[in-house]
């Protein structure tokens, strides 16, 4: 199991943090072109709830397309929600998404745990490249938010 975990403060209110981040729409646009992030579908088209299924297509490798599903588990409007992997290619996939008031604006905090499958080999995948495309998906994440806010 791997943990990654990013944090940034953005010039905004809780309210928006929460209004931008609970919306399954705006996921797109906080990924990079390259993934080809594609919604297939959301169940109840609103902000995020405990049991909403999410089904998306994405390309991190050689431009080969996997399906996503991803279940809202936990909701606390608005300070944190959780979306855990329920079909996709991590065998385990939990991610805090974390809103906290400070000065200067919203610390919002990602935490990531992850489990990449095929035992030791998923542990040199992670070493070469899983993990540093994490972080990359995170670095532009970072800018977007930047500019959103």
């Amino acid at each position: 199991m791997y943990i990654l975990k990013r944090s940034q403060i953005v010039n905004t209110t809780l309210e928006k943090a929460w209004e931008f981040f609970s919306s399954p729409k705006n996921l797109r646009q906080i990924t990079p072109e390259e993934l080809s992030f594609k919604i297939l579908s959301i169940s109840m088209d609103k902000e995020c709830y405990p049991g909403q299924m999410i089904c998306y297509t994405v390309k991190p490798m050689l431009g080969i397309p996997i399906k996503w599903v991803t279940e809202i588990t936990h909701v606390n409007e608005p300070y944190f929600f959780v979306d855990e992997q329920r079909v996709g290619p991590y065998s385990i996939w939990h991610h805090e998404h974390h809103f906290k008031e400070v000065d200067g604006g919203v610390e919002i905090t990602d935490i990531i745990h992850y489990k990449i499958p095929l035992g030791p080999l998923g542990k040199i995948a992670n070493t070469l490249f899983v993990r540093k495309k994490l972080n990359e998906i995170f670095d532009y994440r970072a800018e977007v938010m930047e500019k959103v806010f």
